[in-house]
């Protein structure tokens, strides 16, 4: 990852491997386990190390918010000195009493996601955008993270649905706002062959504009191929969401992440 970035000049790369989920009970493919948190570190580290003066290589971490399961603030997360930490919401937690109140993932399959639909919101698909909605102000209003991570992912095998709830996504930019986060233009669902926009899509992140919420573009590079994948794209969406800027990470500083602002350029 590091030897593509440098060679396609990128300035900089961040790691940000999902965090475990064995504390919530849930087990994925994308996950990485609980004693692997030490190996990951201490490779990013040692990475770090080897590119310095040539790349700067920063440790982060994606934290899937599950509501009562996992959160930032949870002991093994703040004990790690993490440079920066993505909040992202995969899972959406049926209500008390559905016949399958397990949480499942928005973003597996979309036979998984409909059978998720099916057992634990009796089949309303509205019902479960916003539970997902739910979960994402929550996690902006626990704290705790630096950068929302892919905020509409709900859209992924949804788009026929009322994923675009504009009254809720309304009060979520303003709560981003008010914490002084950042929001990622995500291009991993166009690297990946899912859909042709990044998220957030061009409506959300006109109405983040609007309350002045600054942005970073990121590849979600799952494959070292996939690094600056369709940042044209990325950098078009925002000039006609009516951003002039983006924000790049910098490292942190009295405990804080610091932010360095680029001007967008149409490709």
């Amino acid at each position: 990852m590091c030897r593509i970035a440098f060679d396609k000049g990128l300035a900089a790369i961040g790691f940000s491997a999902h965090a475990p989920l064995e504390k919530a009970g849930l087990e994925t493919f994308w996950n990485m386990k609980n004693e692997r948190m030490g190996d990951y570190i201490n490779e990013v580290n040692a990475a770090r190390r080897r590119w310095e003066g040539k790349l700067a290589v920063y440790l982060g971490l994606e934290l899937d918010y599950i509501k009562g399961l996992r959160s930032a603030w949870d002991s093994d997360i703040r004990e790690c000195n993490f440079d920066y930490i993505i909040g992202s919401v995969h899972f959406v937690v049926p209500p008390e009493g559905a016949p399958n109140g397990a949480p499942f993932t928005i973003d597996g399959s979309a036979a998984e996601l409909e059978k998720g639909i099916a057992e634990g919101f009796a089949g309303d698909g509205a019902a479960m955008m916003q539970a997902y909605w739910d979960a994402m102000a929550e996690m902006i209003a626990l704290g705790g993270i630096d950068i929302v991570g892919h905020l509409d992912l709900v859209k992924k095998n949804h788009a026929a649905r009322p994923w675009l709830a504009m009254d809720r996504i309304d009060g979520i930019a303003r709560a981003i706002a008010a914490a002084g986060l950042v929001v990622e233009v995500n291009t991993g669902i166009i690297n990946r062959g899912y859909l042709s926009e990044p998220c957030p899509s061009p409506a959300i992140l006109r109405l983040l504009r609007q309350h002045n919420v600054p942005v970073t573009i990121t590849a979600d590079a799952h494959r070292a191929e996939h690094l600056d994948g369709n940042y044209p794209i990325a950098c078009q969406t925002l000039l006609d969401a009516g951003y002039t800027s983006h924000v790049t990470f910098a490292g942190r500083k009295n405990n804080k992440p610091t932010w360095y602002e680029q001007k967008l350029f149409p490709f």
